[in-house]
């Protein structure tokens, strides 16, 4: 399962305590997948939760915690296939980013589903062929 970066955030970035019921229900679905050792990271998504981090002690404190999470190798075939999905989705109106896309790329290679609260998911599955993961009310 690969989770994207709305879901990493809301666990590890969020400031507890306001949560919404599907919000709540999200780090539920997290946590049995951690559990589960089914939770997968790639380093873009590292780079984009550790970004914007203005005091260093909160950026040490949430890179420490991603420490226990390996990253999954990125090939060159994840890269082209980012692209492929990229190009097919734009034909067909529906623009994304080069992240989004090198996850529904990675996702595809190794039969994944995404774990996301990112709508724009939704649109990309119209084209190309991500699972999306639907526990709880996941999106």
């Amino acid at each position: 399962m690969l989770v994207d970066t709305t879901i990493w955030s809301l666990v590890l970035r969020r400031p507890k305590g306001r949560l919404s019921e599907d919000e709540d229900e999200r780090i539920a679905a997290w946590r049995e997948l951690v559990q589960d050792g089914r939770a997968r990271l790639i380093g873009p998504i590292r780079q984009e939760l550790l970004s914007g981090i203005r005091e260093p002690a909160q950026f040490e404190r949430l890179r420490d915690q991603l420490r226990a999470f390996k990253d999954e190798a990125i090939t060159t075939e994840d890269f082209e296939s980012a692209a492929h999905w990229s190009n097919e989705c734009r034909r067909r109106g529906v623009a994304g980013s080069a992240v989004d896309f090198l996850i529904c790329g990675v996702a595809i290679a190794r039969g994944w589903q995404v774990f996301t609260g990112d709508a724009d998911f939704r649109a990309y599955a119209k084209v190309a062929p991500i699972r999306l993961f639907t526990a709880a009310l996941a999106l």
